[in-house]
């Protein structure tokens, strides 16, 4: 598939899990990919090696999304690259942190809300001159936001906040022709996943699914990449479930 031919795209979080799977995703299907990211250098450097191993197109660009001009530095390096276009924005970094009320502490917090939410907002908004007619975002929601999963009240709380961006992203810039989605995957095998540390944990996973298989982060990869093509193309505000049928 070469549908994705000629088009920029950043993904932010792209030296691991569902961030590297968007990545190999978008350039497999000819996109020229920025990989983010804050701490993993080695991770990020393999994940444009293999791009372009697989005859891609693909650099490395770092920032902190936890600082409060994080998304700024970012946009800055991001425009130094490509340019006056961008037509794929996949906002992938996140944390997560699992804490019950009682435990979640006022820096945990703070500190989900900085990456989860605020981060893509003014990512959003630092690109904004960038994009263009055709240009797409997704951003990274999850089961949490809507289904009671584990201990994870204020991790939720981040995610529930993004499918609300959703909404309002995609009928400010509609106008513009930007369209506007999230993907709310259910448990998937990462790093960053709490859950699948024992057996029991792991039936528990694929009893609230109907699949009966753990989710793999290219499972994910392949919906963000579909969102951002032009099969996905009269789809904006919306946030798609890809979650092996979880919680139904």
């Amino acid at each position: 598939m070469t549908n994705l031919a000629g088009k920029t795209a950043l993904v932010t979080g792209a030296s691991r899990g569902i961030g590297r799977a968007s990545a190999l995703a978008l350039a497999s299907q000819g996109a020229q990919v920025l990989v983010h990211y804050s701490s993993g250098e080695k991770a990020a450097d393999a994940v444009v090696a293999e791009i372009r191993a697989a005859g891609g197109n693909a650099q490395k660009v770092a920032a902190d999304l936890r600082d409060a001009d994080g998304p700024h530095a970012l946009a800055k390096r991001v425009r130094a690259v490509i340019g006056h276009r961008l037509d794929i924005l996949v906002a992938n970094a996140g944390v997560s942190k699992a804490a019950s009320i009682e435990e979640t502490t006022v820096e945990d917090f703070d500190n989900l809300f900085a990456v989860n939410v605020r981060a893509p907002y003014f990512l959003v908004q630092q690109l904004l001159p960038v994009m263009c007619k055709g240009s797409s975002v997704v951003l990274l929601s999850s089961l949490a936001a809507h289904a009671a999963v584990g201990t994870l009240p204020a991790y939720a709380a981040t995610k529930g906040a993004v499918d609300t961006l959703v909404k309002h992203f995609a009928s400010a810039l509609g106008e513009r022709g930007i369209r506007v989605n999230a993907v709310a995957p259910g448990v998937v095998e990462t790093d960053m996943s709490g859950f699948m540390k024992t057996d029991a944990e792991r039936e528990a996973t694929l009893g609230m699914q109907a699949l009966k298989r753990v989710a793999q982060p290219d499972d994910i990869g392949s919906a963000v990449a579909f969102l951002a093509s032009d099969a996905a193309r009269w789809i904006t505000g919306e946030t798609l479930r890809v979650d092996g049928g979880s919680k139904l």
